[in-house]
């Protein structure tokens, strides 16, 4: 059992959680993810590893509520436990070399992005980040990428907060006033991804983007996160999360992660009515 020893709202449907995991946390790196379950008998999901502190022995998780595991996880308190909490698992981003890279984060993807703007900085790159929200009310962790990046902004859909439009409107202006980016990192809902690697592909900037499709037991045995990069299949849980986005076919990563929304909706809206009797 894995005990929860701070839990934080970051917006409404957003939470942080840290927990104490310490042999993960021991080995936990930028980039890798974890596979928990709530309970003994709940499914496994994977969340990326948002932050860790060796010494305390935690480990930082950032989730999104969209589906009947992260409500059930939601529903956990503060000093509650959670039944496994598998990893660190994945390949850690890549960042030895880099000098100057541009980070592009988009809703709770910017979760992904922040140990790696974190990691970069601390290694001495210059960072310029760029994260995106639907609007002011789902914005996060701005102060941390303000202190993890040289160079930040931060856009809205609707202008409520920071610039109004979407993230790859920054990223070419930033490339077209002559800003040399070694690579730029970009991480956040697929579209945006595909969008983005559009964007940089032109002026042959590397790009890598982090995958994170339908995934089970998150050591390449079930096969559920494959994705074809450069023609062939690969397997997100083993060689990624992270992949070169010149190369992943996006179409068809999209079309298999919608596959689910119908029962991801049907456990949501079931889980609803139950907690909504237990209340009355």
């Amino acid at each position: 059992m894995y005990k929860i020893i701070t839990k934080r709202e970051l917006n409404p449907t957003v939470t942080m959680m840290d927990i104490y995991a310490p042999l993960v946390a021991k080995k936990a790196q930028a980039g890798q993810f974890i596979i928990l379950r709530v309970d003994s008998d709940g499914e496994r999901i994977p969340l990326t590893v948002a932050g860790y502190d060796r010494e305390k022995g935690t480990v930082e998780i950032i989730f999104q509520i969209v589906g009947g595991t992260t409500m059930r996880l939601n529903q956990k308190n503060e000093g509650e436990f959670i039944a496994d909490f598998v990893g660190p698992l994945g390949c850690a981003t890549k960042t030895e070399g880099l000098k100057k890279v541009c980070i592009v984060g988009g809703g709770v993807g910017c979760a992904i992005a922040l140990p790696v703007a974190r990691k970069l900085h601390e290694q001495g790159a210059e960072v310029h980040s760029i994260i995106g929200f639907r609007n002011k009310d789902l914005l996060i962790l701005e102060e941390e990428f303000k202190a993890a990046s040289n160079k930040l902004t931060v856009m809205t859909d609707d202008g409520s907060y920071g610039r109004q439009g979407v993230v790859t409107v920054p990223l070419k202006e930033a490339i077209e006033s002559g800003e040399h980016y070694d690579e730029v990192i970009a991480i956040g809902p697929l579209i945006m991804m595909k969008c983005v690697v559009a964007t940089t592909k032109p002026y042959n900037i590397p790009t890598t983007v982090s995958m994170n499709p339908i995934m089970i037991d998150g050591t390449g045995m079930c096969g559920g996160c494959r994705l074809t990069v450069g023609g062939k299949t690969r397997f997100a849980c083993v060689d990624g999360p992270d992949f070169n986005g010149f190369e992943v076919d996006f179409d068809e990563a999209m079309a298999r992660s919608s596959m689910y929304a119908d029962f991801e909706k049907r456990e949501r809206e079931g889980l609803c009515n139950l907690f909504k009797k237990e209340a009355d």
